[in-house]
């Protein structure tokens, strides 16, 4: 009875310790629009969920992705370290004008950088931006609703 007991107890905390480690996604979203299409975002506007990004995601949805907010414009650089998906990123200035599109390789430490000054960064699906036709001075909208 009791290597029964024991058994349960490490599966039990097996089970939990794999829960903590999921990555939580960002509660609050916005909903965006490049020309005719439509982005659900998350939101990475802390220095932690800048920080933590989509590090440790091992899915994104086809029309998801993460919208990063920063203080002040400039040009910020993003790496892939821990993070398995292969991404493609927008940098926007204030104006929610695409300064430059990079695509980048999951798992590396290669920084990407803003050509310019950036107020934001919208990471989606490698390929996501070139496979519908969207480039430098696209602008992105935000649509009035925000979710909690």
């Amino acid at each position: 009875m009791q290597i029964i007991r024991t058994t349960v107890l490490l599966y039990l905390l097996a089970a939990m310790s794999a829960t903590w480690a999921e990555p939580v996604p960002s509660t609050k979203t916005f909903t965006l629009h490049i020309g005719m299409h439509r982005i659900q975002a998350e939101i990475a506007d802390t220095p932690q969920s800048r920080e933590r990004g989509l590090m440790q995601r091992t899915h994104l949805c086809e029309h998801c992705g993460m919208l990063f907010v920063f203080e002040e414009a400039a040009k910020h650089g993003f790496w892939m370290k821990n993070t398995p998906l292969p991404l493609s990123i927008a940098f926007i200035n204030a104006q929610g004008i695409i300064i430059n599109i990079i695509e980048m390789q999951a798992n590396t430490t290669t920084i990407h950088q803003a050509q310019e000054d950036a107020l934001y960064a919208l990471e989606m699906n490698r390929g996501w931006f070139a496979l519908r036709g969207i480039k430098r001075g696209d602008v992105i909208r935000r649509s009035k609703t925000v979710r909690k």
